[in-house]
Parts: structure tokens; sequence; C-alpha cells
């Protein structure tokens, strides 16, 4: 049986962290290529560090996107996410565009030809999880680490708290009674800060009120420890402070460390990668599980093979909450979503321009937009679950 009674930690990730400044810039591009034509293919990685950024990989797609234009795309990223300091800079920055031709070898095994149907883009294994501890069928830890972080950044933009700057990280301790979360028991953040003056004290007066709002009634107590700023002054943030790269913070882009993870980054990477695409339904199909009530928790793997068109295996496990039969439930996974690459890109409607935004606060546990955007937060499979489980 499962521990009913424990702590457990999350962190997540400012959008002007250093890494997620480069999964930013990377999605900014997979966008582009996809709004010119839907079946691009796009690996890219991005590097910053002071006062400079490098994009580069692999690409097939419209010529129209030349190196300047993809230049111009990072540096309308890094204005947003809200650099203009001395060190790192979006109108000064040095930008090196690095992006070549896919290789042919790759593609060969990719592409539909003749009999053969679109395979998978890489070998791999990825995760889908889902549990019923928060509205969004979320684990609470990364799901509240998110909300403070996104909330700080909303009223930094605003100029609310202009004070505040780019580059933040948050964690969040969840004390569990019955297998439930019920408080918190030490919240951590630090967040550059663009007044030299200012003490770790003064942080927390600006960030405790709105950290407060982010987390349910009651979770805070007098016994909640607080590590504001731990180490004193943060103003020199982001990529002058810290070097980034894509695809770093893949824990912080899923479950915060409460389920498995296959080991492959999301992105930077058009949806015939099923390190991203088959991630997104093997969420989409744990959360429907969750969400028609046939268990309590599920967690979903997905095996892939580059080259090969349908999974090598499907594996579920409801962790001993499931009220259906399982094997059963399971071996119908299949007939409720093709999960083939393009089974799942279709499904999904995952060809279109819809992954910067998932570059910060998480990639699981956000509103399905109108324009398809994080698609696999749709819970309408439920109907046909519960058919499927009897």
């Amino acid at each position: 049986m499962a521990r009913q009674e424990y702590l457990f930690t999350s962190e997540s990730v400012s959008e002007g962290h250093p890494d997620k400044v480069c999964d930013r810039i990377s999605d900014a591009v997979v966008d582009a290529y996809l709004s010119e034509m839907p079946d691009a293919r796009v690996a890219c990685e991005t590097l910053a560090t002071t006062n400079r950024i490098v994009i580069a990989g692999e690409t097939r797609g419209p010529e129209s996107l030349t190196k300047d234009y993809i230049a111009h795309l990072a540096r309308m990223a890094v204005k947003d996410i809200g650099y203009a300091q001395e060190g790192f800079h979006w109108e000064t920055c040095d930008i090196a565009v690095h992006l070549h031709a896919q290789s042919a070898h790759i593609a060969q095994g990719v592409d539909a030809s003749g009999n053969k149907d679109e395979g998978a883009g890489d070998q791999g294994i990825m995760f889908g999880y889902a549990c019923r501890e928060t509205e969004e069928l979320m684990p609470a830890p990364i799901l509240f680490s998110h909300k403070i972080l996104k909330k700080l950044a909303e009223v930094r933009k605003s100029g609310q708290e202009a004070v505040l700057g780019p580059d933040a990280k948050s964690q969040v301790t969840v004390r569990y009674e019955n297998g439930l979360p019920v408080g918190v028991t030490s919240i951590v953040l630090s967040t550059q800060h663009l007044d030299e003056t200012l003490t770790s004290m003064d942080v927390r007066q600006i960030v405790e009120p709105y950290i407060r709002d982010c987390l349910p009634s009651g979770w805070i107590s007098d016994e909640t420890v607080w590590h504001v700023n731990p180490t004193g002054a943060f103003v020199i943030g982001g990529p002058d402070g810290d070097c980034g790269l894509t695809g770093r913070k893949i824990i912080v882009d899923t479950y915060g460390g409460a389920a498995p993870h296959g080991g492959g980054a999301f992105s930077g990477k058009d949806p015939t990668k099923v390190d991203r695409s088959a991630a997104y339904a093997a969420r989409y199909l744990a959360k429907n599980v969750v969400a028609a009530d046939l268990a309590d928790r599920c967690t979903i793997q997905l095996s892939y093979a580059i080259g090969v068109s349908e999974p090598l295996s499907v594996y579920m496990n409801l962790h001993d909450t499931g009220r259906c039969d399982e094997a059963k439930l399971e071996a119908g996974l299949r007939d409720v979503m093709r999960l083939s690459p393009r089974g799942i890109r279709e499904h999904l409607h995952l060809n279109s321009p819809i992954y910067e935004r998932t570059a910060a606060y998480g990639h699981f546990g956000r509103e399905p937009a109108a324009d398809g955007g994080f698609s696999w937060e749709k819970t309408d499979l439920v109907d046909a679950l519960r058919t499927l489980a009897g």
C-alpha cells in the first residue's frame, strides 16, 4: 500500500530562467516553421549566455524563414520576457543562427512512403500522469510552484511590482495526510530584483501576499518555513548570471518528480518527435482515465522505435486506485486513440503554432485553448473510456 503520510517537494522556474529563455526561443522557432508549413520538421536547440544567443539544429521547411528572421524571433522572445539589462539585452545581444537541413537518413525513417506510414522521429519511452490532488488533475507541489511564478511574472510585467526581475525559482513542500495534500511546510523563492538595496526581508514583503493568494486557504500556517532569496542580493540574473540551454528543465516541464519521466525534452521539437507528442498523448489518456472516475491516479507509458509507426508497448498503472478492470482498460487504449505519430498529431491537432506558450510554467495542468493550444488537457475521452471499461 502507498504511504499516506509524507512530505513531497517540487520546484518551478520562471520564464526568465536561463534554461527557460532557451526553451522559449526554440519553441518560437518551431511555431514559425509550423505557421508556414504544417508538416515542417524542426529540432532546434538554443544556448544563451552573457549578451549572446546561439541557435542550432536541423529543419525542413520554407526558405522564407531566413537566419535574420529567426534572430528577430529570438529578440522578440527575450523582449517579451523582459530582459533589457546590461549583461543581457534583447536589442543588443549577439545572436548566431546555425540551423541546417535535416539528416536524410532520419527523414527516410520518419516520412511516409508507399505503404509505410509515418514513423516515430526517434526511439524512446514517454510517460503521462494524472491524479486527483488538484482540480487540474496534477500533483499539488508542481502545480502551485508554477502558479507562484506565473503570478509574480504577471505583476512584474503589469508594472505593479516593476522592481522584480525576470529570473526566478520557486519550491514548495507539501504535507500529505491520508494520501491527500493538506498543507505547505516550506516555501522557497529566489527572485531577481532590480533595486540593489533590497534585502531578503524586503523581497519577502513584496512577494509574500502573492504567494499566499496562489495557495489554498489554510495551507500556510505559523509553522510554514519561508526561504526568500536566502543567499541575499539577486540582481545579476538570467543568462548573464548563468548559462542556459534548451531542454534542461524536463522535470519542471512535467510532474515535478511525482511521476516517471522518459528523459526526452519537449521544447524545440516539431510534433513528429514522439519525445513531445507521445508525452502529450500519454498525459491526455491518463487525465481522461482519472476524469472518467476510473481511478484516482494513473500512469501511462508509451514506447517507440525510430521509423516505426505503432508504439512497441502501452503500459498503464492505476496505483491500486482503479475502479475497473485495469488490464482491459489498458488493452483498449489504442481503440480510443490512434497512438502512431500521425494518429497523435491528427487527434490532438498538433501541427499548429501552439508551442511557444508551453515553454514556461509547465506543459500540463493548463487550460485548453480555442486555437488548439494545450489540446492534450481536454477531457473529451471520458465517455469512450467509461464505455470501454464496461
